[in-house]
């Protein structure tokens, strides 16, 4: 059945279980509403603009959902305050693809509830269009620099895996096995950084050099103090070595669901890729490094 009125009138036809429904979509709108104007705060230029127009279309749907429960619903602050963390973060994007994941969820119950309230066939149709929206509005910095992370990630991941494992075996000793991995990481992450300021330059596209050089030497710095920490708290090289791995795998988790979610990639797939390459390099490592100990008579 479908209805003209608004108000009163259609709430006192409406289920309980519908009514429930519209005030959980209100709150939704009126939470998505009070992120949108956080990041419109945060933001500068075309940002602004983007966020502050979402922000006054979500507070549109707030009101044409109160036309019908006749009450206003406080926002979930709790969900604010997260996604204006993760914003400052990680970035707008990373935050925004979470929360549109939520809004695709809630697309599908609002066509149930279109059935009966025709009128919030226009609200299903514009927040199918927010991502869109969202995607081609805003210019964020650290995305088109991803790839730079990505290098200094994977790189100081396979590299220092690699290398600690093989550490670990010849030389045995955690602390000693700690300090030439941080060594032999901090003049690769200088290394890494140079190269990618010289190949940004030659390229010569809107990345800037040094930027991109910085990008890729903090990310693969803050990759290898991950991985050499266990050596300088555990006396046993070995427990070290393990609970490095374990550093590893959760870098590769976190940052592959990061590009992920604003890369649009198979998670599972991406993960399984990496953790397989990372793994793999340090177990051949391990085995060369028992090998040539072996062959060179050295004990430990």
């Amino acid at each position: 059945m479908h209805w003209d009125a608004t108000g009163e009138d259609v709430m006192k036809k409406l289920g309980r279980e519908l009514r429930l429904k519209l005030f959980e979509f209100q709150r939704n709108e009126i939470t998505e509403h009070h992120v949108y104007r956080g990041l419109a705060q945060m933001a500068k230029g075309n940002n602004r603009e983007v966020f502050l127009r979402l922000s006054e279309e979500e507070l549109g749907h707030y009101q044409t959902l109160k036309e019908y429960t006749e009450e206003e619903v406080s926002p979930a602050r709790w969900k604010v305050r997260w996604y204006l963390f993760l914003a400052r973060i990680f970035g707008v994007t990373f935050a925004m693809k979470l929360m549109e994941e939520g809004e695709k969820r809630a697309e599908a119950a609002y066509m149930e509830v279109a059935a009966e309230i025709p009128e919030l066939q226009r609200i299903v149709h514009e927040e199918e269009s927010h991502e869109e929206a969202l995607m081609a509005g805003i210019d964020e910095e650290r995305l088109g620099y991803l790839s730079s992370m990505v290098l200094g990630i994977n790189d100081a991941l396979v590299e220092l895996l690699g290398a600690l494992a093989g550490l670990t075996l010849a030389l045995g000793r955690s602390r000693l096995v700690g300090l030439v991995a941080l060594i032999t990481g901090i003049a690769a992450a200088l290394s890494m950084a140079a190269s990618e300021y010289l190949s940004t330059k030659s390229e010569g596209g809107a990345k800037s050099p040094l930027r991109a050089a910085i990008y890729t030497g903090v990310a693969y710095i803050v990759t290898v103090a991950l991985l050499v920490f266990p050596f300088f708290v555990l006396s046993n090289a070995y427990f070290a070595l393990g609970l490095c791995l374990l550093d590893g795998l959760l870098v590769v988790a976190a940052f592959t669901y990061f590009m992920a979610v604003v890369r649009g990639l198979r998670y599972r797939q991406t993960l399984l890729e990496m953790t397989a390459i990372g793994l793999g390099v340090a177990g051949i490592s391990f085995l060369i490094g028992w090998l040539l100990r072996s062959a060179l008579g050295i004990e430990v």
